[in-house]
């Protein structure tokens, strides 16, 4: 049986938001656009859906083709609908975000996406589309979840200092922690350890180095 709808059909999207800690600042990740509309701006990951595939699939796949990064757990935001938000279409763009290290990270800019950067939250160039509202609203949702969670340690490298995980905390939250008070909650959960061995850096005193010894009550983005 065929089918004839009177609506017309919008097509569909996905953006990806992407934040890490980097020197002590949050940063997005961002592309800049090889073709039209908004060439040569910058933009976040994404693209259309293909018929064939679910939204998940499509912001993986798009993520890896124009970042390079794959293995990423990502969450789903928002839903972004206004009519003009697209100069091409009706376009609706369904968001994902998550936080993960950058290091050990290699970018490569793929496909439509001319280069791939680490851009600080606080200093984003001019973007393309809506997608500096959709930035908005995922570090909004990010903090809030900080406040009350430990998924601040999936994001540490294998080793780690308390500062270094307070500074984390600290970007994604948007605010200055009291020290005292955050290594006392993150150290009651016995959820890190001591490595034996310290972090040195200029003329600082050592620090110790922890690591993450149950990881499976970690919690993620959810």
């Amino acid at each position: 049986m065929t089918y004839t709808y009177k609506y017309p059909h919008p097509a569909v999207t996905t953006d990806i938001v992407i934040f890490t800690v980097r020197e002590g600042a949050l940063n997005v990740l961002l592309i800049k656009r090889g073709g039209d509309p908004y060439v040569g701006s910058w933009a976040l990951p994404g693209g259309f859906v293909r018929i064939d595939e679910s939204l998940d699939e499509c912001a993986k796949r798009e993520l890896a083709e124009e970042t390079g990064l794959s293995d990423v757990y990502l969450e789903q935001l928002y839903s972004f609908g206004e009519p003009q938000r697209d100069p091409r279409e009706r376009v609706i763009s369904v968001a994902y975000y998550t936080l993960t290290p950058s290091e050990n990270r290699e970018l490569k800019a793929g496909t439509d996406a001319t280069e791939a950067e680490w851009h600080p939250v606080s200093k984003l160039p001019a973007l393309a589309f809506d997608h500096s509202d959709i930035i908005e609203l995922a570090q909004k949702r990010l903090a809030a979840k900080m406040e009350y969670s430990t998924i601040g340690l999936q994001f540490m490298p294998e080793e780690f200092t308390l500062s270094q995980l307070q500074v984390v905390y600290e970007q994604a939250i948007g605010r200055e922690l009291d020290k005292r008070n955050f290594r006392k909650w993150i150290l009651s959960l016995d959820l890190i350890e001591e490595t034996g061995k310290k972090f040195s850096k200029g003329a600082h005193r050592p620090a110790m180095l922890y690591r993450i010894i149950k990881p499976g009550q970690v919690e993620i983005i959810r």
